[in-house]
């Protein structure tokens, strides 16, 4: 069976033309040209095209000053149910095959959308879209030891600091996806620097502001869709002027349509973890994050490994530290203290900090002996990596990967925004 591709670009989109010139005339039928109108039609070929009920008879139009073929069906009216029924974008492929006689069918092949990776952390964001169907094009992520995890488990190292990466070496994609550092805005980071005297925010000049590097990409690079994540505490911070600068820039300076949401994970993982994510697309659309039901809630005994070293149980030294800090607190009217956590309920966030003392989810153990802290495998667990890859590579340290983990995405949560995304690109 002979069969010709050609490829949908944006203009044949907007069109409604499918332009069939790499056919060539030997593709079709002889005397399939006919008139500049439909009063001097040609050699009439039927066309199936897949996902339409009927079938389309045309023929090829002819210029009428100069005679020469216009290279595309006469009949087209059928072309947007065709793009729309198979969801085609740009970029997408249509084979036309010749089956018999005159009648040809249309089969639409859907390329992969692609993305790039910034702040990458250890890729739980690529394992999100990469679930989805996506293809990395880029990643950048400075932290040295981030970057031996990333590449254990994806077989590349990440471009370091993203200030030093020019936009015209990153590659074109249709996805720009950025955790870009939370420290600067998160409730923790925000009240250890106040009490350290230094910035936070956008005036913290090391992180505050890389969303600025986010922004020097998004317009030079014009992705069809970008997906940021950061901490809740983002859209309060400064009393709502820091996010308010970032919508402006978004929305007004960039002109994407923007969607935002804070969502908890703890229908994904037994864990509380709440997050901002901020949807931007540049053509005009709608979008809804998920609303994603498990038939059963999470338990935190769900994600615990069964034998576990003793050096993750805490030390008396420790444990009976812990327990003052928390007394004095109490005593002051404070909420401060470590978290025992049910093993039948959900966690408290897993934050940056757990290396220190893993206070925040302590692990209760058999009686006359001291709580533990999670092992970075039960981390992994409680953050979904394992959910998506279950034999997730820790390269590193445990203080490493505590850090690593409690920088890291919700990954089921994100693979389900991702779905979103590419639902509403192929559809919009």
């Amino acid at each position: 069976m002979e069969s010709r591709v050609i490829e949908l670009t944006a203009g044949a989109i907007k069109n409604e033309k499918l332009n069939i010139r790499s056919c060539g005339l030997d593709f079709f039928p002889k005397g399939i040209l006919g008139g500049p109108t439909k009063s001097k039609k040609g050699t009439q070929i039927t066309i199936k095209a897949l996902g339409l009920p009927s079938p389309i008879k045309t023929d090829i139009p002819t210029d009428g000053r100069t005679g020469r073929p216009r290279w595309f069906f006469r009949e087209r009216a059928w072309v947007r149910d065709f793009i729309k029924t198979n969801a085609l974008i740009s970029g997408d492929k249509v084979e036309i095959r010749h089956k018999r006689n005159r009648t040809y069918e249309l089969i639409p092949h859907k390329r992969q959308l692609t993305f790039i990776d910034l702040f990458a952390g250890i890729g739980g964001t690529r394992l999100a879209f990469e679930k989805a169907g996506c293809k990395c094009l880029f990643s950048s992520e400075w932290d040295k030891f981030a970057q031996q995890t990333y590449e254990a488990n994806f077989g590349e190292k990440p471009r370091g600091n993203i200030r030093e990466i020019p936009s015209s070496e990153i590659p074109d994609h249709d996805i720009l996806v950025a955790g870009f550092p939370c420290q600067p805005f998160s409730i923790s980071g925000v009240s250890k620097k106040n009490a350290l005297g230094k910035p936070h925010g956008f005036e913290d000049q090391t992180q505050g502001t890389l969303f600025f590097e986010i922004k020097r990409i998004i317009r030079d690079k014009k992705p069809a869709v970008f997906l940021l994540e950061n901490v809740k505490n983002l859209k309060s911070h400064d009393k709502g002027n820091t996010y308010r600068i970032i919508k402006n820039v978004l929305e007004n300076e960039l002109g994407y349509t923007i969607f935002d949401e804070v969502l908890d994970a703890d229908a994904y993982v037994p864990q509380h973890r709440e997050r901002i994510f901020i949807v931007g697309f540049r053509e005009p659309a709608f979008f809804s994050f998920p609303e994603f039901v498990p038939r059963r809630k999470p338990k935190f005994k769900d994600i615990l490994e069964k034998n576990v070293p003793g050096k993750y149980t805490l030390t008396d030294h420790l444990w009976t530290y812990l327990q003052e800090y928390a007394r004095k607190h109490k005593a002051k009217g404070n909420g401060f203290g470590y978290g025992m956590t049910n093993l039948d309920r959900t966690a408290r966030t897993l934050s940056a900090r757990y290396y220190k003392d893993g206070s925040e989810i302590l692990i209760p153990q058999r009686t006359n002996k001291n709580p533990r802290r999670l092992t970075p495998k039960e981390c992994a667990n409680l953050m979904g990596f394992t959910q998506i890859k279950p034999d997730f590579k820790i390269p590193v340290s445990d203080t490493q990967a505590y850090k690593q983990f409690g920088n890291a995405v919700i990954v089921p949560l994100v693979y389900d925004i991702a779905k979103e995304i590419i639902k509403v690109l192929r559809t919009k």
